[in-house]
């Protein structure tokens, strides 16, 4: 159901640009889910809804420029496989957050390298995660969006699991069937 959640919200113009629940929920799928499930679920849905934006604007369904994101998004699900449900609601928010970071430098830095508007130096990479080119909005106005949704969103699903997992009610433990008690010996009775 996140899932389809996740895929309602990447509808153009819905949230502001970089404001996206896919940080969030890629990395707490990670920690939630196991197995491939992890890995296969958030990011087919993360391509799925790609593929039909890339459509609607109109551009080829797949794009090499899409490889720098997916290796962001596969560093989000790794990031998120390092910790556990376990983790305190805090951790899970801070891991988050290091989610979007993660996400923000990979991207900017796969655009540094192929966009020839950037030069191929420190000053360029500094250019592409600070201004970047003129005539679009500043790249740090990305960062904070995407910062600010990656712990939006990674706090919310976590606290919604943190919620669900305190009010579920705990299956009763089971008991080993109780011996019958032995029956004292009478005085002056040895035990066998």
């Amino acid at each position: 159901m996140l899932l389809a959640v996740l895929a309602l919200t990447r509808i153009p113009g819905l949230l502001p640009p970089n404001f996206s629940p896919v940080y969030g929920l890629l990395f707490c799928a990670a920690v939630y889910f196991s197995g491939w499930v992890a890995w296969v679920l958030p990011l087919g849905t993360v391509l799925v809804t790609d593929v039909l934006l890339n459509v609607h604007y109109g551009v080829a369904p797949l794009q090499w420029e899409m490889l720098g994101n997916y290796a962001a998004y596969a560093g989000i699900v790794w990031l998120g496989r390092q910790f556990n449900r376990r983790s305190s609601w805090l951790t899970l928010f801070g891991g988050g957050i290091l989610g979007a970071i993660l996400f923000y430098i990979v991207s900017n830095t796969v655009s540094w390298l192929h966009d020839p508007a950037y030069a191929k130096n420190l000053a360029g990479w500094i250019q592409s995660l600070t201004v970047g080119t003129p005539g679009w909005p500043h790249t740090w106005e990305f960062f904070r969006n995407t910062l600010l949704s990656g712990g939006l969103f990674a706090g919310l699903f976590a606290g919604a699991m943190k919620l669900g997992e305190a009010v579920e009610p705990k299956p009763e433990e089971e008991k080993e069937p109780s011996e019958e008690p032995e029956e004292a010996p009478e005085p002056g009775e040895a035990k066998a």
